[in-house]
């Protein structure tokens, strides 16, 4: 199938030829759809916290906030593309939509608004405004979003980046340094430098911490091969094979590499502005607080194990009850131990108002166990997509991970994926069609073996910008 240069090109990606064998029989076959159960909804597999176990969760993170090893990670590779496929339309083929009415109506409403002024002429047209966001000017159309300003302060504007870095000192420092750690593409790493050596320390000073800011980018080989429409290698005009990113759940090895007590998982995107703060810094300590609570009684049930104790049947109740993992009936004590020894994650959920994205679900795994997932539209049957319809809740990205063993060793966290799930999609390059292959995502199969635990979270935590004029809501004004 692949010429001796082929080969070469694959091995210099980083993967072997039985790999990439291995990508194109899942274009021929395709991905088995998700076993879903049933939707995961309050009081059934949505834990509903008062405010009381709020505030309680809340001060178990904190009381231990100093001893912890905590980290925050934000994925924030790629350009801001889809932010901007309307506008770039309108520029290229004068395709003016209602959405840019509302923008250059709104134009001066947007916070990097000053910024771009310096670029607009007297008497210049919609279409040169519009070409000066994206292209020339600001050229946010090449830029990640993390780099595109975001909100207006009186002290100055800040992009996400900053944002991130605010939010890391309200609940993921131990009171004298902040860790963060972003996913970046190769091309924009030097655009994140730039800001962070200009802005970082206004905000070490701001809240008295030190910030320790690492970065890392999707390996090549986590990339996959594309495929003609008949599944056969797509190659480009020069003769190469053509390898893609595989999407987000490429990035379970980024996360795999660092070593915490507690690691914050958010999109670059989701961010809003410091009056409307709180509640994302109240509930990402209680999740945290939940997570310590759930793995320290996991943690003492492993070592009652490990002691030769008979404690079966408490460790299955509380799988079912606190873990939300119904084992099989007559489970071995070996898939008992292996259940409760796995990362942990406790996971944000907030009520579905019609915002795209996955949700919670029961899914029942090849051991029997019924366990959450979170699961995508695409892994799901089409004779079980009514259950999709009856999601009360979705996901927002909003998560706590545990990947430390009671044993104080990490988990390898690439052992607790589920190669099964993965999505496939058409795309185009040089003007022609192709298949392409995403690895199952970063919170969808990448972490299907993990340990879940939904948690309803309010609306206000979530505050994502997917095109341009989602920064027109009161959220980010």
């Amino acid at each position: 199938m692949f010429t001796h240069d082929e080969i070469t090109q694959i091995e210099a990606h980083g993967l072997t030829v039985a790999q990439v064998e291995s990508q194109i029989e899942n274009f021929r076959t395709g991905f088995p759809a998700l076993p879903v159960v049933r939707a995961a909804s309050g009081g059934d597999g949505v834990v509903q916290l008062s405010e009381e176990e709020v505030t309680a969760a809340e001060a178990r993170y904190d009381s231990r906030r100093t001893e912890l090893r905590t980290i925050k990670f934000v994925p924030a590779s790629g350009a801001a593309t889809r932010m901007f496929k309307e506008l770039f339309e309108y520029v290229n083929d004068d395709k003016r939509t209602p959405g840019i009415d509302r923008l250059i109506t709104n134009l001066e409403k947007f916070a990097f608004f000053a910024e771009l002024a310096k670029y607009l002429k007297p008497q210049i047209d919609d279409k040169d405004v519009v070409r000066n966001i994206i292209i020339d000017g600001l050229g946010y159309g090449a830029k990640p979003k993390g780099l595109v300003t975001f909100h207006a302060y009186k002290e100055g504007a800040r992009k996400p980046v900053e944002e991130h870095l605010v939010e890391a000192a309200l609940y993921a420092s131990n009171g004298e340094k902040a860790a963060i750690h972003f996913t970046v593409s190769p091309e924009h790493r030097s655009g994140f430098l730039s800001l962070l050596e200009e802005r970082q320390s206004h905000y070490e000073q701001k809240y008295g911490i030190k910030y320790e800011v690492s970065f890392s980018e999707q390996s090549p080989a986590t990339d996959t091969i594309a495929v003609n429409l008949d599944n056969t290698p797509f190659r480009t005009d020069d003769g190469k094979l053509l390898f893609r990113p595989a999407g987000h759940g490429a990035l379970i090895t980024n996360l795999d590499k660092l070593e915490a007590d507690i690691i914050f998982v958010k999109n670059i995107d989701n961010v809003t502005t410091d009056e409307r703060k709180p509640d994302t810094t109240t509930y990402k300590k209680a999740l945290a607080g939940e997570l310590l609570r759930l793995q320290e009684r996991a943690f003492e049930f492993l070592r009652a194990f490990e002691r030769g104790e008979a404690c079966e049947a408490e460790a299955i109740t509380f799988l079912r009850e606190e873990l939300c993992c119904k084992l099989p009936e007559n489970a071995s004590r070996e898939l008992i131990i292996a259940t409760l020894d796995r990362p942990i994650r406790v996971c944000g959920m907030v009520k579905n108002e019609g915002e795209p994205g996955g949700g919670p679900f029961w899914v029942r795994d090849d051991e029997g166990r019924e366990q959450l997932q979170i699961a995508e539209s695409s892994q799901i049957a089409k004779e079980d997509m009514h259950l999709m319809k009856e999601a009360t809740h979705f996901n927002p990205v909003d998560l706590v991970c545990g990947v430390m063993r009671y044993d104080g060793t990490k988990y390898d966290l690439t052992k607790y994926t589920d190669p099964k799930t993965g999505f496939i999609s058409q795309k185009s390059a040089g003007g022609r069609d192709l298949r392409a292959q995403e690895l199952p995502g970063l919170w969808n199969g990448a972490m299907a073996n993990w340990n879940t635990i939904f948690v309803e979270v309010p609306i206000s935590t979530f505050s994502p910008v997917k095109v341009v004029q989602d920064l027109l809501r009161s959220e980010h004004q």
